[in-house]
C-alpha cells in the first residue's frame, strides 16, 4: 500500500497499477478532508491503467488541497498516463514532476515565499 509520511509537512502516495481497485485515493480522500496540513506527492510509477473514476478521485483531491494552500504534485507518471491528462484537457490543472526529487522540489517552490 502507498500512503507514507515523505517528510513531516508532506505526504507519499504510491498508487497501484489500477488505482479504482486500491483504497488509496479513498484512504487519501479521508485523510485531507479532515484537515490534513500536508502537501501531497503521488508516485505513479506502478499504474498502468487511469480510469474516469480514478481521474475524479484525484480531482476531488486537488480541491481539498488547493482550497487549503497545499499542493497536489504527480511524479513518475508514464508517457501513456500523462497522455491520458492531456486527451481530458486536466494536463494543466495538475502539476508533474519526473520524479520523487522534481516533486520535492516543486511542493518547496511553491511554499517558498520568494515564488
Amino acid at each position: 500500500m502507498g500512503i507514507a509520511n515523505y517528510l513531516e509537512d508532506v505526504l507519499l502516495v504510491t498508487l497501484h497499477k489500477e488505482p479504482h481497485s486500491g483504497s488509496e485515493l479513498q484512504e487519501l480522500t479521508e485523510i485531507v478532508s479532515t484537515g490534513c496540513n500536508r502537501d501531497v506527492i503521488v508516485d505513479f510509477s506502478e499504474v498502468e491503467m487511469l480510469t474516469s473514476e480514478s481521474i475524479c478521485g484525484l480531482m476531488i483531491l486537488d480541491k481539498y488541497l488547493s482550497s487549503s494552500g497545499h499542493r497536489f504534485v504527480f511524479c513518475n507518471a508514464s508517457v501513456e498516463i500523462k497522455h491520458i491528462f492531456e486527451r481530458t484537457g486536466l494536463a494543466a490543472v495538475f502539476t508533474f514532476a519526473d520524479d520523487e526529487y522534481a516533486a520535492l522540489q516543486a511542493v518547496r517552490r511553491s511554499s517558498s515565499p520568494y515564488g
